[in-house]
């Protein structure tokens, strides 16, 4: 039914909460001034502070945290309004260099004053190189971060390995006492005194203060819910000050390629309008990039469930994101409310979910407000203070969170794009407000200023049916400058393309057999739990199993889809790169219409697919989508919440998982801040016995040295860490012999093997290799003494675990396929050989596969190879060969 015209020119709704002047067009504009400037939510009393008990620990309070109040979301901030569109393209383009010139973090002293180029940072620390506090040595240190961090020993588990500890000293006749920790609480307590890393955690109870049904309140409006959070912005200090990455840290705004993502478009707009205030000149821009996405630790009864909100800083590189090197941290946990079956689909509940989630958010956040508009000074892990600028940055997370993100109603699009003009791209962000049941037609994009808009000029219903919007929400994002939620929505590769559009989709609308026997996939593909990795795996696999059952336009749908997949996937991206992701959605969306005229599905309006199309905007605003991924933050599951309540008593666990996280920060903010010291040269056992042989008295001064100590070999483990050696011709791989020997059934000599290689001329190849390993040299001719060619260099490669066992598992014979760079300035596969083989170190015997034409399958995009003869230095036909490892 088409909703009636309304006259919206005149203001009858006034508010009617007392000392409130403010009055409405329409109802949608109350409800929305309600919501920002008179919450239904307030915070239950505060906690007392708490002291932790040797039995259950509870973290520390400060007792400082102020009920959630808004800072007037309705009134309109004039000084955020574009200017005119031919004076910004002015602006913008006559300044384009200045504005890099200003945003290249200046250092400064610690009071602010910049300092002249080529000045050197002060220490990262002053404490001399024996001090350990709050340990007595290394040794102290090393076992409590063992204990504690990297063996994750329990409480009794502790003790009693002090016990045996002590026992083995009063055996030797020693002191028990000189044992370096008495009990578990003795180490705990050691940790705890760590001053650095010491962030602590905070609490704050909302409760609903809204309308009592006349039937009384439903369970859910009397209960408290508890947020825990930590200050993000000491989090986002500690991060720009670790040492650890120093180095892969964008002070200014890269811009030739899209990688990082401070070479993105958006950092650039952000810079465009700080720089309008002189005082921020020289500074640097810090963006604050969050996440959040519930996860599951038991499937026990209880709540085993908990909401984690994470934070990181978008000037540290992609890289160093992904391996949540530091640069990843856990700022919060964020409430769950819950209610009976009968209550939890009413209106009134979803709402309140809703608006908690983002309140608790603007909450949070607080204490960087602040800093987004004043510069503060910050010290950085290179040892130099430096101006900051802090802006709320990408939020990741999945499409469910999106829709709660944007406010919006679910199935609609919440992603950014940017206008179809170039010119608009530079400055003017708006997102897509595609409809649930029209995705992929083109629509209007929304923006922060255009749904404020609807909101005052609509009512609630128009909102809802064509705009998609949930006018009785306030996005937390409208509480902080320069802050607009749908700009900030950013793609998730796993959940939406990976998991989403090719394994919910694709794969689900194919009939096909199982495939059981694929590698990974023994039973078939079809099972229930699916992980990201699995979904990758399938991704490899697939294509070319699926060849001889469907027709061509589905293999084809299948190839462009993973074209798009891989192409995303690429740490760095080009304007060729884009064109090609352009193209291979352009031949996505023809050829997957075979299944709408199969009847497999009736409509292509699912957002996984839909926001395909966005990928190109969203790579210009925000670089790589690789550094944006949700698995960052579900690798970061682990270690934040899965391990932490593994290691508590199951009750009351979160309390104990937050004293776990803080005291695994303090042990990481300490080993930092050894190292930047320099205090971890060799090993532990290396540092006491030289520090034993400086304090040994020397009997005889006259004599020689002393004998050095012999000491045991490295673990395995500890040699995990290669060098990345730009040499085209070596290799850099991971080279291991199975554990479990393969019997007396397996070769055991170079005759035996060569019959069970089916290789005739191995000794030759081994021979040869051989001379040329010892040889390097030699003058004579390789007719007369016969030499291999090193084939083997894998360039770019940096390493490769592969698999070279006649009986891998007990099941069947596994030998990987490696690739081989034979041709450096060729590029892609045409400049590759590969070779399926089986190790011995430090030689390898390959089979060579020879390429089957110069281009791609035209049907499945990928190449094709076969078994080669390749011919030695006599001329003697080869198909396989000896070639060295190192």
């Amino acid at each position: 039914m088409p909703h009636s015209i309304q006259n919206f020119s005149i203001l009858c709704i006034p508010c009617t909460k007392p000392g409130c002047n403010h009055w409405f067009k329409n109802k949608s504009g109350y409800t929305q001034h309600t919501n920002a400037v008179h919450p239904l939510l307030s915070a239950a009393p505060l906690h007392a502070e708490s002291s932790q008990s040797t039995s259950t620990p509870s973290p520390i309070f400060n007792g400082d945290v102020d009920p959630i109040q808004s800072d007037g979301a309705d009134e309109e901030d004039h000084s955020e309004i574009p200017r005119s569109f031919n004076r910004y393209i002015s602006f913008r383009f006559s300044i384009l260099y200045l504005i890099h010139s200003i945003f290249k973090g200046r250092p400064c002293d610690p009071e602010g004053n910049f300092l002249s180029p080529g000045a050197l940072p002060l220490p990262l620390s002053e404490k001399s190189r024996d001090d350990w506090t709050p340990y007595r040595d290394r040794l102290e240190f090393e076992l409590a971060d063992y204990i504690f961090t990297k063996n994750q020993t329990t409480a009794a588990q502790i003790d009693h390995l002090l016990d045996l500890w002590a026992a083995s000293l009063i055996w030797a006749g020693a002191d028990s006492s000189q044992v370096l920790f008495t009990d578990h609480c003795d180490v705990y307590r050691t940790i705890d005194n760590t001053p650095l890393g010491d962030i602590k955690w905070r609490l704050f109870s909302v409760k609903y203060t809204g309308g009592i049904p006349d039937e009384g309140p439903t369970p859910w409006m009397t209960e408290s819910y508890d947020v825990w959070f930590r200050d993000p912005h000491q989090v986002v200090r500690n991060m720009l000050a670790n040492p650890d990455y120093a180095v892969e840290v964008n002070l200014t705004l890269p811009r030739r390629q899209w990688h990082d993502f401070m070479s993105g478009n958006w950092a650039w707009n952000q810079a465009d309008q700080i720089a309008e205030d002189p005082d921020t000149h020289g500074s640097t821009f810090v963006p604050v990039i969050l996440g959040s996405d519930k996860t599951t630790v038991s499937v026990a009864t209880g709540q085993n469930d908990y909401y984690p909100l994470y934070a990181s800083i978008g000037n540290v590189r992609n890289n160093v994101r992904c391996a949540n090197h530091g640069a990843l941290a856990v700022v919060g946990f964020l409430a769950m409310p819950k209610t009976t079956k009968q209550h939890a689909k009413t209106a009134i509940f979803h709402r309140f979910h809703r608006q908690l989630f983002h309140s608790s958010l603007s909450f949070i956040l607080q204490n960087l407000k602040p800093g987004m508009t004043k510069p503060e000074v910050v010290h950085f892990g290179d040892g130099h203070y430096r101006h900051v600028i802090y802006g709320l940055g990408p939020y990741i997370t999945d499409y469910e969170e999106q829709v709660l993100l944007a406010c919006i109603v679910r199935s609609w699009c919440a992603k950014s794009v940017l206008a179809a003009s170039s010119l608009y791209q530079i400055k003017f962000h708006y997102r897509c407000t595609s409809n649930s049941k029209a995705l992929d037609d083109d629509n209007l994009l929304r923006s922060r200023v255009h749904t404020d808009t609807l909101i005052e000029e609509c009512d609630h219903g128009m909102l809802w049916d064509e705009y998609g919007i949930i006018a009785q929400l306030v996005p937390f994002t409208n509480d902080y400058p320069r802050a607009d939620i749908h700009e900030l929505i950013v793609p998730d590769l796993i959940h939406q393309i990976i998991k989403g559009a090719f394994k919910d989709h694709l794969v689900a609308w194919v009939s096909v057999p199982a495939f059981s026997g694929l590698r990974r996939f023994p039973q078939g593909c079809n099972f229930k739990q699916w992980t990201g990795d699995d979904s990758k795996a399938l991704m490899k696999v697939y294509l070319l199993a699926l060849e001889s059952y469907v027709t061509m336009d589905i293999i084809h749908a299948f190839r462009t889809l993973l074209e798009f997949c891989y192409l995303v996937r690429h740490n760095i991206i080009t304007e060729t790169s884009l064109k090609e992701i352009d193209d291979a959605v352009a031949c996505f969306h023809r050829y997957h219409e075979i299944f709408k005229d199969a009847d497999v599905i009736l409509t292509f309006s699912l957002p996984q697919q839909h926001l395909i199309k966005h990928y190109n905007t969203l790579i210009r605003l925000f670089g790589a989508p690789n550094g944006l991924c949700l698995s960052i933050m579900k690798s970061k599951h682990i270690k934040a919440v899965k391990e932490p309540w593994r290691r508590s008593s199951h009750y009351k666990a979160l309390g104990q998982m937050l004293v776990t996280n803080q005291r695994l920060d303090k042990l990481t903010a300490l080993h930092q801040d050894f190292y930047a010291c320099g205090m971890f040269d060799g090993t532990c056992l290396t540092s006491v016995l030289a520090a034993l042989n400086t304090q040994a008295p020397r009997e005889h001064d006259d004599t020689g040295q002393h004998e050095p100590p012999v000491l045991s070999p490295p673990r395995e483990d500890e040699n995990k860490d290669f060098d990345i050696i730009d040499d085209p011709t070596s290799v850099l791989a991971h080279v291991e012999l199975a554990k479990t020997p393969q019997g007396t059934k397996c070769a055991r000599s170079i005759p035996e093997l060569s019959t069970e290689l089916n290789v005739p001329n191995l000794a030759d190849l081994v021979r040869w290799f051989l001379f040329e390993q010892s040889n390097p040299e030699d003058p004579h001719d390789p007719t007369e003494v016969p030499l291999l060619d090193d084939l083997s260099g894998i360039g770019g490669m940096q390493r490769e675990h592969t698999r070279a066992c006649p009986l891998w598992r007990n099941e069947c014979m596994c030998n990987d396929c490696v690739f081989v760079i034979t041709n450096s300035n060729t590029h892609g596969m045409q400049g590759m050989d590969v070779a399926c083989h089986g190790r011995r170190i430090p030689c390898a015997v390959v089979r060579w596969f020879n390429q089957v034409g110069n281009v791609p399958d035209p049907d499945t995009g990928m190449w094709l190879r076969s078994y080669s003869r390749v011919t030695d230095p006599k001329g003697f036909g080869l198909s396989s060969y000896a070639v060295p490892l190192s």
